[in-house]
């Protein structure tokens, strides 16, 4: 085939995500129904550099309220911190936000659940940031505390929605509480297909609060959006994640966190390549440094080596076949693949698929494992849906549970 026939074509794709994504207007958009909701109240927001709006371009929630005479009075950081240039797992520290003099509660320090102190000064909270629809990715677990923490102290929380852009439904349902942990917090697939607002309502409906514990929930939803639809994110989402090709690999490279070969953290293309110090391993080749959001790679100045990765699309879920790939690369030539089972299970929601990939087992039968548990939980979701699903579901413009 004509290789500037495929370029055309490529580019024609990527057109057409770019200009349906910015005719989705986000939660955070929404700003008279916000203000209506915060008039009068003394607001906390969790948020980080992804709660931006389109219009105008590049605004931050946090300054656009502002601006309109919102009374914020305590911001909450998840994993990477507020401005998201810490590195994966790195203890952010509470303080004062540079640009706003406002206090910046840290929730991925000390603790992770705001506590009834830094609550004190909230009469309610909104919570805005980009997740990318998985179950390992951490600010699904933060919503979770903040959840908790805004139901035991009695305070409202609403929800500022945005698309999910890796939104299909794959990988086991994590259920054994054994394998429980806060990349392993909610009993839902690795990857849900949820917003953040649905698994909010989800959470909720489900009670699965501490004492089956419900907040009062508001959600603003995404308006020009429904499930499936391609969404390119305008900012990424955390250090590592810095293209629409790292999201849609994200699910299955992410997996090699507990592995011996490198995920790509240390180069200018994280979650796109993948390697191990063997000139064996593949033709496609890289070598890790330290640089912001990744001060210690694995493998740091020695040179990989991989498969090349060219075939990825949105919303493709989990690439077994690439894991087992790299699974039965790694056995050919003596290397042991799984170096942290424990994180490796977390990361899967059990023990199983360790062992699967061991022991070779087939695609075919690794999904045959996860369906009867995915079938379930679509009938469940199909309750919490805010937006037409990938058949039909209808959509509120404003959801209250």
């Amino acid at each position: 085939m004509n290789i500037k026939y495929v370029l055309a074509i490529l580019l024609l794709i990527t057109l057409r995500t770019w200009e349906t994504s910015a005719q989705v207007k986000v939660g955070a958009e929404r700003i008279d129904e916000i203000l209506i909701f915060t008039h009068g109240k003394r607001i906390g927001i969790a948020t980080n550099h992804t709660g931006i709006l389109n219009t105008p371009a590049q605004t931050h929630i946090i300054d656009t309220l502002l601006s309109r005479g919102v009374n914020i009075t305590a911001l909450f950081a998840p994993e990477h911190g507020l401005r998201g240039n810490h590195d994966a797992g790195a203890v952010i520290k509470s303080g004062k936000d540079e640009r706003t003099d406002i206090v910046v509660h840290s929730l991925y320090g000390t603790n992770k659940r705001p506590t009834r102190q830094q609550l004190q000064t909230v009469d309610m909270m909104l919570f805005d940031m980009q997740d990318v629809g998985v179950r390992f990715y951490t600010y699904i677990s933060t919503m979770y505390y903040i959840m908790d923490a805004c139901a035991e102290y009695g305070v409202p929380l609403l929800i500022l929605d945005r698309p999910n852009p890796h939104d299909t439904i794959d990988g086991a349902v994590r259920k054994d509480r054994k394998y429980r942990s806060f990349v392993s917090l909610l009993p839902i697939p690795a990857v849900h297909g949820l917003t953040l607002g649905e698994a909010a309502m989800m959470i909720n409906g489900e009670r699965w609060l501490p004492q089956k514990r419900k907040v009062p929930l508001y959600v603003l939803t995404v308006q020009g959006w429904k499930h499936g639809q391609p969404y390119s994110l305008p900012i990424p989402p955390s250090p590592n994640l810095k293209s629409d090709k790292a999201i849609a690999l994200y699910p299955t490279i992410c997996y090699l966190e507990a592995c011996s070969w490198s995920e790509g953290r240390g180069t200018p293309f994280p979650f796109e390549q993948v390697g191990y110090p063997d000139k064996r391993c593949g033709a496609h080749s890289f070598i890790p440094t330290p640089m912001p959001g990744a001060s210690e790679p694995k493998h740091k100045g020695k040179k990989c080596y991989g498969p090349v990765i060219n075939s990825y699309r949105s919303g493709q879920g989990i690439d077994l076949d690439l894991l087992l790939s790299i699974a039965k690369t790694s056995k050919s030539y003596g290397i042991t693949l799984i170096s942290k089972p424990k994180l490796f299970d977390l990361l899967a929601g059990n023990g199983l698929l360790r062992k699967q990939i061991n022991s070779g087992t087939s695609v075919k039968e690794i999904r045959r494992s996860w369906q009867k548990d995915i079938e379930e939980y679509k009938a469940m979701r199909a309750k919490y849906l805010l937006y037409e699903d990938y058949d039909t579901t209808p959509s509120d413009s404003c959801n209250i549970r």
